[in-house]
């Protein structure tokens, strides 16, 4: 008994290290966020006049705004095209769903950075000028197999007779995908959903490569201000706190659906 619980001790003290480590970056700029002083590590009183200095940036507030307009509407597209992709997957043959499930691991197992070069030679040899749209393609391509990823499991535990029984009984093929096949993979949809959005906010690689230089996005925007300054403005750090509590929000909601998903009863 004293081994065993020993040994549980020994695991959790491994998990909050862990936890430690990961977080402990983000709550220091956090708390650091409150003050107004240049340097993490000296606080000069609590402030809120980086939140102030943050909000009369235009070019964060412009950077923030385009950041979000490509991260919903890259996550919109690569939802609705994840989703048929995971249904079409699942309904075809062994071989096929065999090659189709491969290839859809290949932008996941490659390096972010071959995917970008190779969008970028793609549209450099056709001639096509980098603008909104050569960045909602690309951050398209980077989200669409985690959508794939996210419906497939949803796919596997639903009933397989269920889409059969509907179109025995009259209805069509897209209605029996509207009304059979939708509300049991809804949980999966929305979680590739999220997944997309975070997924794109983040990304600097492919965003680097694929926009406009004159589209600045928060990722490209942070680079660009360290890369000159040689250092985290202080308005940066109110930034990380803003991002921060909108990735927590979204996290709770994300959570308190599938809980209440998981709740419903099931069809037998």
């Amino acid at each position: 008994m004293k081994t065993s619980a020993f040994m549980d001790f020994v695991r959790k003290f491994y998990v909050y290290i862990v936890l430690f480590i990961m977080y402990a970056p983000i709550l220091l700029l956090i708390v650091f966020s409150f003050t107004d002083t240049k340097l993490v590590g000296s606080w000069n009183g609590f402030s809120l006049r980086l939140y102030l200095s943050l909000a009369r940036n235009r070019e964060i507030v412009t950077a923030a705004i385009n950041t979000f307009v490509v991260a919903f509407s890259s996550a919109a597209v690569s939802t609705v095209l994840g989703t048929l992709g995971a249904i079409g997957i699942f309904y075809s043959g062994r071989r096929s769903k065999a090659v189709m499930e491969g290839i859809g691991q290949i932008p996941i197992m490659n390096a972010e950075i071959v995917t970008a070069l190779s969008l970028t030679i793609l549209f450099v040899f056709f001639g096509i000028r980098f603008n909104f749209l050569t960045l909602l393609v690309g951050h398209v391509v980077l989200t669409i197999p985690f959508v794939v990823l996210s419906v497939r499991p949803k796919l596997v535990q639903m009933d397989p007779n269920i889409y059969e029984a509907a179109l025995d009984l009259g209805a069509t093929p897209n209605k029996a995908l509207m009304r059979v096949i939708m509300p049991e993979v809804l949980p999966g949809v929305f979680s590739g959903f999220i997944l997309s959005v975070t997924l794109s906010l983040d990304d600097y690689i492919i965003t680097a490569f694929t926009r406009d230089t004159a589209y600045q996005t928060l990722s490209t925007y942070v680079y660009g201000v360290t890369s000159k300054k040689g250092a985290l403005p202080p308005s940066l750090r109110a930034l990380t706190t803003v991002i921060t509590l909108l990735a927590l929000v979204v996290l709770l909601i994300a959570n308190r659906r599938g809980k209440s998903a998981a709740k419903k009863p099931r069809h037998k």
